[in-house]
């Protein structure tokens, strides 16, 4: 998986758009936050998602998905290693992040 493929899947979501934040860019729906490129360096991608679903992930694929360090980790933030994520589970995770951070009607409306 490369940065380009992370941003062609991050976008392909309705109603997402890139913004930047704090230097990285980001994936937004209605102005949320629901992924973003670059953290902490330029071989990871990050995807906000619930605590349960970081666990998950986490431990299916534990060489790609890494909770971030702190707090913002233990509430669902979690860092995605661009190199081992394969396309299929990448489109899931963010798939999972979009739906956390849309509208409810935007989510209902979304068929995957």
């Amino acid at each position: 998986m490369t940065r380009k493929d992370f941003r062609r899947l991050a976008l392909s979501f309705p109603e997402a758009t890139e913004s930047e934040h704090m230097n990285h860019p980001d994936f937004r729906v209605r102005g949320k936050i629901f992924a973003t490129l670059g953290y902490p360096d330029e071989r990871w991608g990050m995807v906000k998602l619930m605590p349960d679903q970081q666990a998950d992930f986490a431990s299916a694929e534990p060489e790609v998905f890494v909770p971030v360090k702190g707090a913002w980790g233990r509430r669902g933030a979690t860092n995605v290693l661009l190199r081992s994520a394969k396309s299929a589970s990448l489109n899931k995770v963010l798939g999972l992040a979009w739906r956390n951070a849309a509208p409810k009607k935007v989510a209902e409306n979304f068929e995957e």
